[in-house]
């Protein structure tokens, strides 16, 4: 059968409010200062993506003293999370507005390590918020009498490490997800199509199936088969076209007529706005709220790594293309409610997918 070429997604963004910047703990030069004083370093304007290659360069060079950052998309800057004043200036000297917190990134990854040691309880997910300087522990409707005493205590017992909130919708994964793909009766969403060993492929969910699946389009044409597949602790996996000549653009289909080109992929940075789409809600838009999110989808279906997000998604969108203008972000994995009462989503970072499979962005 000839091959068809695949229709283009349509990518969704969820809103949301961006942080208020929190000076506590910088000094600044005053009014009456020394005229000889050396001048404030000139605050940068950045997009989300070069504040993202930014974060990444100051946070290897900060090493222990490194405390987060996120975006102010209102701002266009980058915040950085520091222990002291001296990596306050050195942040400043790089461009980025400097915010002295209490905990570090070791002191949150700590907390993490207790969460996952002591709270390993279905239904819940915990990510680092540089925003809160915490690790923002959300239990859904299901966690309930003794599940969230037990959550509570040890969440208490962290200090103002976390912090424990209760979602009303439940986590799940989305299986069902931008254009529709289908296999074994199943529906997902294709992310990104990459180029693999000089071939094309594509990016999805790695909980959508298992390695040597087939997969179709929704008309019902053949498309490739599953080469790798990576779930739990990850969520991607990898198809390659059958054909490798068949029309596989580097694009994410709009729903509205057009398409995004995609011409790289970035790294997530909170206060990042994004865009996603799949194949139940189509295009809906948010911002990243926290990274290196767990997520317990229950059955021992636990996920690591992953990006949380005010981006809505159901059924269907899994595996579904996440990106921010022109770079690929992420793929969808699942998140508790739905397109009308909102909620948490969470997505694979499609760098580490790239890094992992040995693909890249077309």
């Amino acid at each position: 059968m000839k091959h068809r070429r695949i229709p283009k997604r349509r990518m969704a963004v969820a809103g949301a409010g961006v942080a208020a910047l929190v000076a506590a703990g910088v000094t600044f030069q005053t009014a009456n200062a020394s005229e000889d004083a050396p001048a404030t370093p000139e605050l940068k304007t950045l997009s989300a993506t070069a504040a993202g290659k930014l974060a990444s360069t100051l946070g290897k060079d900060l090493g222990s003293d490194a405390a987060g950052t996120y975006y102010d998309a209102k701002a266009k800057s980058l915040v950085v999370n520091v222990l002291d004043s001296d990596a306050a200036k050195a942040v400043e000297e790089s461009g980025a507005k400097a915010r002295v917190v209490d905990h570090s990134l070791a002191d949150l990854k700590a907390a993490r390590s207790t969460l996952t040691d002591k709270a390993t309880i279905p239904g819940t997910s915990w990510a680092t918020d540089p925003t809160t300087n915490q690790v923002v522990v959300t239990a859904d409707r299901t966690v309930k009498g003794a599940d969230w005493a037990k959550l509570s205590k040890v969440v208490e017992g962290l200090g103002g490490k976390a912090e424990l909130k209760q979602t009303k919708g439940e986590f799940k994964k989305f299986i069902a997800g931008g254009d529709a793909i289908l296999s074994g009766g199943g529906r997902c969403s294709l992310g990104f199509n990459v180029v693999k060993d000089g071939a094309p492929a594509f990016l999805t969910a790695g909980h959508c199936g298992e390695a040597g699946s087939t997969w179709e389009d929704a008309d019902g044409n053949p498309l490739g088969t599953m080469e790798d597949s990576q779930f739990p602790d990850n969520d991607f996996s990898i198809v390659k076209y059958d054909d490798e000549s068949a029309d596989a653009p580097s694009e994410v289909n709009l729903y509205n007529g057009s398409t995004q080109p995609i011409t790289q992929a970035a790294e997530a940075t909170v206060g990042m706005a994004v865009q996603r789409s799949g194949s139940t809600t189509q295009v809906t838009d948010g911002e990243v709220t926290a990274l290196d999110a767990t997520v317990n989808y229950g059955n021992g279906d636990i996920v690591n790594g992953l990006i949380q997000t005010t981006v809505c998604a159901e059924p269907g969108d899994s595996g579904g293309s996440l990106f921010a203008d022109d770079a690929a972000v992420g793929l969808t994995s699942g998140g508790s409610g739905d397109c009308t009462s909102g909620g948490e989503t969470f997505f694979q970072p499609v760098t580490e997918a790239l890094d992992v499979l040995g693909a890249e962005i077309g």
